[in-house]
């Protein structure tokens, strides 16, 4: 009930994300009961196992989108006030996991009545049944099945949301509640086995593509020749941009405050080595991508082997969420540097001078991260090409 009356008292940014969240949750919540209906359809084909697999990709990019919304709402964030009335972390997570599962089971219930409704079971048949191949129109669907299913969104970003709250380190909190500039905090690890997990993942990558013909991974839609290994190494090289982004990002920091800087470059600095670890690993994640979409255009962007409708989909869930969770984490850390800049505007800091940070900040992420997910890119498509 709390949630729900904070539900209806939020701002109205807060009640978009919470609505793309929803959005997100039907989206994957229809990829996982059009595998079902395929499976149901296809009872001795192997591929409906490996159809069902594949919806994780845009599940985990699902997840991490409603963490994000769920740290960036202003109603999970501790306050002196709250904890004084028993809502301390323990009660905060509690409720960002209730808000979250909310969110999530109404797209669940869009995408069930959705995709009932594609196939013929509510009312008659649409579009003149061309939907019917892939949704297993004309079989019984299981009930229970189709509920398990639809399940797996709500329950696991309710939990990840949950730990993710009550475990979340905030060191920057207390430094902005004083009237100095936070301290650099210190260098994230995890650049050399972020670096490892790459290339390794190219590593499976380039060997997958040397002829596994009967190992087949059929994504929804028409990807029905793609290798096992190919979406394994990309799930290494996803993991280890994720891990390298907090590195790279602090090391970006560091570069812009090299060589005698000015105002405008140490502020610019100084706040991308503190925020590394809050926006480094949905910078990695978007690199990884960015770069997969940029490699799948080169190998089966041609006329002769055009993208489904569920492939598509399941692309633009990925794009989007993943762009959504760095946006929000910029969100994120906009807010928690309210203070800062408060705090130099009364100082007599010139307005121009904060815009100009920022902006220097987006390029020197932009002049480190879009080169490397070219190379990415390129590398991952060579071997796939030939």
């Amino acid at each position: 009930m709390l949630a729900l009356r904070l539900a209806r008292g939020s701002h109205p940014l807060v009640l978009v994300r919470r609505l793309l969240v929803a959005a997100a949750s039907a989206g994957v919540g229809f990829l996982l009961l059009c595998a079902l209906g395929y499976a149901v359809a296809h009872p001795a084909s192997a591929g409906s196992v490996l159809r069902l697999l594949w919806c994780f990709v845009p599940l985990a990019a699902t997840v991490q989108f409603a963490v994000a919304v769920a740290r960036a709402d202003p109603s999970t964030r501790p306050r002196p006030g709250l904890s004084a009335l028993g809502m301390g972390p323990v009660r905060l997570s509690a409720l960002a996991a209730v808000s979250t599962a909310v969110s999530t089971t109404l797209g669940s219930v869009v995408a069930l009545l959705f995709f009932l409704h594609l196939r013929g079971d509510l009312t008659g048949m649409p579009f003149d049944g061309g939907a019917a191949e892939f949704l297993g129109a004309g079989t019984p669907l299981p009930l229970a099945a189709a509920l398990l299913l639809l399940a797996v969104v709500p329950v696991t970003a309710s939990v990840a949301g949950a730990l993710a709250l009550r475990s979340r380190p905030d060191p920057a909190r207390a430094a902005f509640g004083s009237e100095e500039l936070p301290e650099p905090a210190p260098a994230p690890a995890g650049l050399p086995w972020g670096v490892a997990l790459v290339a390794a993942g190219l590593a499976v990558e380039a060997i997958a593509s040397r002829g596994t013909g009967g190992n087949a991974f059929p994504l929804p839609g028409r990807y029905d020749s793609t290798p096992v290994a190919v979406l394994i190494g990309w799930t290494l090289t996803a993991v280890g941009l994720a891990m390298a982004g907090p590195s790279l990002t602090y090391l970006c920091g560091r570069v812009l405050q090299a060589v005698r800087p000015g105002a405008v470059r140490l502020l610019a600095g100084r706040v991308l080595m503190d925020e590394a670890r809050r926006i480094g690993r949905p910078l990695g994640v978007v690199c990884a991508v960015v770069s997969a979409a940029i490699a799948a255009s080169a190998l089966y962007g041609g006329d002769d082997r055009p993208y489904g409708p569920l492939t598509a989909l399941g692309a633009v869930l990925v794009i989007g969420c993943t762009t959504a969770t760095l946006l929000t984490s910029a969100l994120e850390a906009k807010h928690a540097r309210a203070h800062t800049v408060e705090v130099l505007l009364r100082m007599g800091a010139p307005a121009a001078t904060l815009r100009r940070a920022t902006m220097l900040r987006a390029a020197a992420l932009l002049a480190l991260f879009a080169p490397l997910t070219w190379v990415i890119a390129q590398v991952a498509a060579v071997p796939l090409t030939k």
